[in-house]
C-alpha cells in the first residue's frame, strides 16, 4: 500500500525534469527549467549576446514557426549547444495565451549515447515516457506493457502524438543516423511535435530547415575573450594589448570554446604570451570547465570527437586539406587530396566533411565554391598527415598543381583575359606562395625558377616589390650566379619559360638563372650607392656582356629588363640604341605584345626629353593600339602614361590630364592600385600647372589616405608633388613633415633614386626660410646625385634646377659671391637638355633666382658673368656651388 501511494505520487509528478514547461497550459503548475551550474549559465547568457541576441533567438522562433525540424549546424565549439538551449528557454517562457507547445520544451541530450540503437531509449527517458509495470497490474495493464516493452521508438511515437510540443535533440552528429530515423518517424507520426537539433551534420530528413552557427565575427569574439578573460582573472581587459587579443580570436577563428580556453588560461599567461604559443594550440588550451562534457575540456578534445566520427576516405581527404594556404576550389582539392592509383572519391569526401562542419564553403568572387579548414582543424589534420607519412607525397603533388596554375596563367595577363588571371592570382596567392616556399626548402630548383618567373610579370602589375625581391633572391640562391665572371653570352633561347612544365634544358635552365637575377635588378631597392660599389658595377657590366640586342629573350621579361644594367652603367643615348634596336627584333619575330611593350618603354624613355617628345607620342599611339587590340589593359594605361608625360614635357597640359584620365580608367578596370595611384599623382601634377591647385591638392591627399602606412613608389611620388605645392603656396612646415616622411623611405633604402630630389627640394625650403648655409650644403648633395646614371635619364634637368636654387642662396648667403652666382646660372640654362619646356615651378625659380643675383651684382656684370657660365661643364658648375 505504501508502495502503491508513492507510486501514485510520482506519477502526479515529471518523473524527468524537462528543460522547460509552459505556464500557460498549467497554470497551476509552476515552470520547471532545468538550471544549469552559474558559470555555464553566465557564459550561455554572454554567448546568446554575442551569437545575435533577441534577433538571432527570434529567428531560430522564426523557423520553428515555419518548420517543424531545425537544426543548428556548426563546428565543434561553435555554441550550438547553448544557443539552442536559450532558444528553448525563451520558447518555453512565452506568456502568450496562443502558446504553440503547451505539452512543454524538453531536452533530450544525445552526447552520452554510445550505441545509436539507444538512441529513442535514451530520449523517451529524458521525456518520463518509461512505462514501469508492478506487481499488482491488471491485465489490460500488462498487455499494454509486453506491446511496447521492446519497441521503445513505438512508445516514444505513442507518447508524443498526443502532445503537442518542442523536442531539442542535442549533440546528434555521432548517432546521426539514428536520430534522423527517430525524428523522421516522430514527425510522420506526432503531427503536434517540433524539433530542434543540434549537430555537425544535418540529419538529411525531408523538411529540414538547417540554420549555420557560424563562428564568431572578430569585434563579438573580443567581446567574449574580454568577459571570460575577467571572469579568469579579475581586471583583465583586453585593451592592454589589443593586437594580442586579436591575434588570439582569429588564430582561434572565433570559436567560442577555443576562446573560452584561452581565456581560462589567462590566470598563468599574458594575452600576448598566449598568442605567441597558439602554434601549439592542442596543448596550451587544456583548462576546461570540469562541468562540461570531457570532449569539451580541451580543444584536442573537441577535434578528436569530430576525427572519431569520420571513416577512411574522409580522414584522408581533411587532413590532405591541411597542405593548402588560403582554401582551395575543387579541382585543386581533387588534384592534391585523390590517391595515387585512384580509387578516393575526393568529391564525394569533401561533400561530407562539409555537411559534418569541419570544412567550410563558399562562393569565391568568381563564383567558383571554395574550401578551406578553419586554423585549427588545419593545424589538428596537419598532424594528423605528417602521423600518416604523406606529408612529402602531398605537398608535392600541392607544389606541381599550383605551378601549374601558375604557368598556365600568366601569359593569360597579356590579352582579354587579363582582369580574370589577375584576380586568379590574386585569390591563389597564398597556395602560390606556399609552392614557392615548398620548392625552395626542398632546394628544388628547377620548380622554384619556374614559379619565380610564371609570377614575376603578375608582381609587376600589382607592385609587389618586396616580395619579387625576395623569391628572386631566394630562387636564385639554388643555383649557380649566372652573372659571375667570366660571364658567357647568353645564346638565343627562341623558348619561353612557359611553354613546358620542368625540368628544363640546361639551356633554358641557365636562362631562368639570368632571369630571376635582372628580376631582382629591376625591384631592388634603388640604393644607388649600394650599386655604385665597384663590385656591385662589375656585376652589373657583366649583365651588359650577357646580353645583347635582337635575341629573342631580351625582347620579352625578364630578359627585357636588362635595358636596366645598361642605364646603371652607360648613357641614355645608349640605351635608346638599345630599345631601337629591340624594336626592329619584335617585329622580325612577330612578337605582337612585346613589340608594344617596348615601343612602350622607348616612349617613356623619350617622354623624359623634351626634343624626344614628338617621337615619344609615335611610339605610345601604336603601343596603345596594339595594347587595346590584344585587351591588355595595363599596357594600355602605360600607353597613355608614358604619352600623357610626353605631351607634359612639351606644356600640352590639356592633353597631358586627357591622358592620365583615360589612362586611370583602364587600371581602374584591372584593379591596378599602385598603378592608379601614380596616375592620379601625374595628373595632379599637370592640374598644378593649370591653375587647378585646390583640385590637384584633394587628389593628392586622396592618395596618400588610401596608401597610408605603405612605404612605396605611388606614395613617394604623390608625397613629393604635395610637398611641392606646399611649399608653393607658402605653408613650408606642412611641406617639411612631408619631406621628413619620404626621408624615413629613403632610410629603409627604398627608393633612393629620388633622394637627390628632395634634397635638393629642402635647400630651396631652406633658402626660403633664411638659412643660406644649410641650403648650399644640400644642394651640394642634391648635384651630386644628379648625376648617377638613373636620375639623369628620369630627370635630365634636375642639375640646373639644383644649381638655380644654390645660386640664388649664394646670391642672398654671401653676396661676394655674387658674380659666381650668375656664372652657375648661365651654366644652369646651357645645361638644360634642348626644346627643354620648364613648368611653372622652375620657371619661378629661376626668375627668383635672377632678380636677387642681379640686385647683389648689377645688370651689366651679371650679363658678363652669366655669359661666361655658359661655357661650363656640369663638374666646373657644382665645384662653384
Amino acid at each position: 500500500a505504501e508502495l502503491r501511494s508513492l507510486h501514485a505520487e510520482l506519477l502526479r509528478q515529471d518523473p524527468a525534469q524537462p528543460l522547460a514547461t509552459a505556464v500557460a497550459a498549467e497554470p497551476h503548475r509552476p515552470s520547471r527549467t532545468r538550471p544549469p551550474t552559474a558559470p555555464q549559465g553566465n557564459l550561455r547568457a554572454t554567448l546568446t549576446s554575442l551569437l545575435g541576441g533577441e534577433a538571432d533567438i527570434a529567428a531560430i522562433h522564426g523557423d520553428l514557426a515555419t518548420a517543424r525540424l531545425v537544426t543548428l549546424l556548426g563546428p565543434g565549439g561553435a555554441g550550438k549547444t547553448r544557443l539552442s538551449q536559450e532558444a528553448a528557454e525563451r520558447a518555453a517562457d512565452s506568456p502568450l495565451p496562443d502558446h504553440p507547445w503547451p505539452d512543454g520544451v524538453w531536452l533530450a541530450e544525445l552526447a552520452p549515447v554510445d550505441d545509436p540503437e539507444t538512441v529513442p531509449e535514451a530520449v523517451l527517458t529524458a521525456l518520463g515516457a518509461r512505462e514501469t509495470v508492478l506487481r499488482g497490474a491488471g491485465a489490460e495493464e500488462m498487455r499494454a506493457a509486453e506491446r511496447y516493452a521492446d519497441n521503445a521508438l513505438a512508445r516514444l511515437t505513442e507518447h508524443c502524438s498526443r502532445r503537442r510540443m518542442l523536442l531539442l535533440l542535442d549533440n546528434c552528429e555521432h548517432v546521426i543516423g539514428a536520430a534522423a530515423e527517430l525524428a523522421e518517424r516522430l514527425l510522420e507520426s506526432c503531427p503536434g511535435l517540433t524539433v530542434l537539433a543540434t549537430s555537425r551534420e544535418p540529419l538529411g530528413v525531408p523538411g529540414e530547415l538547417v540554420r549555420p552557427v557560424d563562428p564568431l565575427p572578430d569585434p563579438m569574439a573580443l567581446r567574449l575573450l574580454a568577459d571570460r578573460g575577467a571572469a579568469a582573472r579579475p581586471g583583465f581587459r583586453i585593451d592592454a594589448d589589443p593586437d594580442a587579443a586579436a591575434e588570439i580570436c582569429r588564430r582561434l577563428d572565433g570559436l567560442p570554446l577555443a576562446i573560452e580556453l584561452a581565456a581560462a588560461r589567462l590566470r598563468m599567461l599574458t594575452p600576448r604570451q598566449i598568442a605567441d604559443r597558439l602554434d601549439d594550440r592542442f596543448r596550451l588550451l587544456t583548462s576546461g570547465s570540469r562541468t562540461v562534457l570531457p570532449r569539451q575540456q580541451t580543444l584536442r578534445a573537441v577535434v578528436d570527437w569530430s576525427w572519431d566520427l569520420l571513416d577512411d576516405p574522409e580522414r584522408a581527404v581533411l587532413r590532405r586539406l591541411s597542405v593548402f594556404a588560403g582554401g582551395c576550389d575543387l579541382p585543386a582539392a581533387e588534384a592534391v587530396c585523390a590517391e595515387p592509383g585512384g580509387g578516393l572519391d575526393v568529391a564525394d569526401a569533401l561533400g561530407s566533411l562539409i555537411d559534418k562542419s569541419l570544412v567550410t564553403a563558399a562562393p569565391a568572387p568568381d563564383g567558383e565554391m571554395r574550401y578551406r579548414l578553419l586554423e585549427t582543424v588545419g593545424e589538428y589534420a596537419a598532424e594528423r598527415l605528417g602521423e600518416a607519412a604523406e606529408r612529402p607525397a602531398v605537398e608535392r603533388r600541392h607544389l606541381v598543381h599550383y605551378r601549374e596554375l601558375a604557368r598556365t596563367t600568366d601569359p593569360l595577363l597579356r590579352g582579354h583575359g587579363q582582369r580574370a588571371a589577375v584576380d586568379r592570382f590574386q585569390l591563389e596567392y597564398e597556395n602560390l606562395r606556399t609552392a614557392l616556399r615548398r620548392a625552395v626548402a626542398a632546394r628544388d630548383e628547377h620548380e622554384a625558377l619556374c614559379l619565380v618567373l610564371c609570377l614575376s610579370w603578375y608582381w609587376q602589375m600589382r607592385d609587389l616589390r618586396t616580395e619579387a625581391r625576395h623569391w628572386a633572391d631566394a630562387a636564385g640562391g639554388l643555383g649557380p650566379d649566372p652573372f659571375a665572371p667570366p660571364v658567357e653570352p647568353a645564346p638565343p633561347i627562341p623558348e619561353r619559360f612557359t611553354d613546358a612544365p620542368p625540368p628544363m634544358s640546361p639551356e633554358l635552365l641557365q636562362e631562368a638563372r639570368r632571369g630571376a637575377a635582372l628580376i631582382r635588378l629591376v625591384f631592388m631597392d634603388y640604393d644607388t650607392d649600394n650599386w655604385s660599389a665597384p663590385e656591385r658595377t662589375e656585376r652589373l657590366r657583366g649583365i651588359t656582356q650577357a646580353y645583347r640586342p635582337g635575341l629573342p629573350q631580351t625582347c620579352r621579361p625578364p630578359g627585357s629588363l636588362w635595358f636596366f644594367a645598361v642605364v646603371m652603367t652607360g648613357e641614355p643615348g645608349q640605351l635608346k640604341d638599345l630599345l631601337d634596336r629591340t624594336i626592329e627584333a619584335c617585329r622580325a619575330f612577330g612578337y605582337e605584345w612585346e613589340l608594344a611593350a617596348s615601343l612602350q618603354a622607348r616612349a617613356n624613355v623619350l617622354a623624359n626629353r623634351s626634343e624626344w617628345a614628338g617621337d615619344a607620342n609615335r611610339d605610345a599611339d601604336e603601343a596603345l593600339e596594339i595594347f587595346t587590340r590584344l585587351g591588355d589593359l595595363w599596357g594600355a594605361a602605360e600607353a597613355l602614361s608614358a604619352r600623357g608625360e610626353a605631351r607634359e614635357r612639351s606644356g600640352a597640359y590639356a592633353l597631358a590630364a586627357e591622358d592620365f584620365t583615360a589612362a586611370l580608367k583602364y587600371a581602374e578596370q584591372i584593379g591596378a592600385q599602385a598603378q592608379t595611384a601614380v596616375l592620379r599623382s601625374r595628373l595632379a601634377g599637370v592640374l598644378m600647372e593649370t591653375g587647378e591647385g585646390e583640385r590637384a591638392e584633394a587628389l593628392i591627399r586622396e592618395v596618400l589616405a588610401e596608401h597610408a602606412g605603405a612605404n612605396s613608389e605611388p606614395l613617394a611620388v604623390a608625397r613629393m608633388f604635395l610637398a611641392l605645392w606646399l611649399g608653393r603656396t607658402g605653408r613650408r612646415q606642412e611641406a617639411r613633415a612631408e619631406v621628413e616622411l619620404l626621408m624615413v623611405q629613403f632610410e629603409s633604402g627604398t627608393l633612393a633614386i629620388f633622394e637627390g630630389m628632395v634634397r635638393g627640394f629642402l635647400g630651396w625650403l631652406d633658402l626660403l626660410d633664411g638659412d643660406y648655409e644649410l641650403s648650399l650644403e644640400r644642394l651640394r648633395f642634391a648635384l651630386a646625385k644628379a648625376q648617377d646614371p638613373l636620375t639623369v635619364m628620369v630627370a635630365p634637368q634636375m642639375s640646373s634646377v639644383h644649381m638655380v636654387t644654390a645660386a640664388w642662396a649664394l646670391a642672398l648667403g654671401r653676396p661676394e659671391r655674387a658674380r659666381d652666382a650668375a656664372r652657375i646660372i648661365g651654366a644652369s640654362d646651357g645645361l638644360l637638355p634642348p626644346g627643354h619646356f620648364a613648368p611653372r615651378f622652375e620657371r619661378e625659380n629661376r626668375a627668383d633666382a635672377e632678380a636677387a643675383v642681379r640686385a647683389a651684382l648689377g645688370d651689366a656684370a651679371y650679363e658678363s658673368a652669366y655669359t661666361e657660365g655658359g661655357r661650363l661643364s656640369v663638374e666646373e658648375a657644382a665645384a662653384l656651388v
